[in-house]
């Protein structure tokens, strides 16, 4: 059976494993990402293939990078949280380890790993939405990852969901992202609990009584116990996920929505909300059927899985 290596470089850690042809992990390694340096990274990786390699035969290597990613898959154009900027990490990486490799943006990688081996499988048109920090995705249609003319397409954080809305990273005003993500969930939080402190008792129990000192896990743990501000934050967040996948849907038709990143973990608290919402909002509601929408199965391993796959269909 055909083994390939996947890596998957985020801005603190790189991890890499040996896959197979079924998307099994047979060996990993983790590694510290020198994220200052674009040249130690690429030895970073060169170093955990070599690792990985004098364990088992693999045949290439699929790398997965927090980054825009040329239509070419070879060049990293630019990397928010890393040393990036036009980096060949193809060419640079290929002539380290001595196989060939294929770069690909990490969302994408993590969405074809769920396509291939997790939550999208059996189902042709899947859109794969990271919830973390900000929102990354990934987008399958008709069975191939969809990348865009330059290779940058999929940033579906960066839709632009209210006109002169709050201020986003990227520079824009309104982005998806603002309104639900981790970070826009926190932020919900937070405002209400310092708004009326009466109705977020638990919050403020967990987070030793300072509104500041309210993190994500306290919104989620708070929420399951009844609080009623971290329960209205969650319902913000299902409301504006809803809002998106059906914007989505108008334009891509999916027949599946995957949620993944750290904020799945809560998917109990508000899955079931934004498939009510999503199917109000939906274009021709009633007269087509609704895309599912799930939770992601294959968790931190997804973009590795992902990219090994990707290098094996180079």
């Amino acid at each position: 059976m055909a083994l390939t290596i996947g890596v998957d470089v985020g801005g603190t850690k790189i991890a890499s494993g040996v896959v197979d042809e079924d998307g099994d992990i047979l060996d990993r390694t983790l590694r510290h990402t020198p994220a200052g340096s674009a040249e130690k990274v690429a030895l970073t990786i060169a170093d955990a293939v070599a690792e990985l390699a004098s364990r088992h035969v693999v045949e290439a290597v699929g790398v997965g990078a927090a980054g825009f990613v040329d239509e070419t898959r070879s060049v990293v154009r630019f990397a928010p949280n890393l040393a990036w900027r036009e980096e060949p990490l193809r060419e640079k990486v290929a002539e380290l380890v001595g196989m060939p490799v294929v770069v690909e943006n990490d969302a994408n990688a993590m969405a074809w790993g769920e396509y291939r081996f997790g939550a999208g499988r059996g189902e042709s048109h899947v859109v794969c939405v990271t919830i973390g920090t900000g929102i990354g995705g990934g987008i399958v249609l008709a069975g191939d990852l969809y990348r865009g003319r330059w290779g940058m397409g999929a940033e579906l954080g960066h839709m632009q969901v209210v006109p002169d809305g709050r201020t986003c990273g990227c520079g824009n005003l309104g982005c998806w992202e603002k309104y639900a993500s981790g970070t826009a969930l926190l932020g919900d939080a937070r405002r209400g609990a310092a708004a009326d402190p009466a109705s977020a008792p638990h919050l403020l129990e967990l987070a030793g009584g300072s509104v500041d000192g309210i993190q994500g896990e306290h919104v989620t743990e708070a929420a399951r116990r009844g609080d009623p501000v971290a329960l209205a934050a969650f319902d913000g967040l299902a409301k504006w996920l809803a809002q998106g996948f059906a914007d989505m849907a108008a334009v891509l038709d999916p027949g599946r929505f995957v949620i993944g990143g750290g904020v799945s973990r809560a998917a109990d608290l508000f899955l079931d909300k934004v498939g009510a919402g999503f199917a109000e909002r939906l274009t021709g509601r009633g007269h087509r059927p609704p895309a599912e929408v799930r939770v992601a199965e294959l968790g931190p391993s997804a973009g590795m899985v992902g990219a090994a796959d990707l290098a094996r269909r180079r």
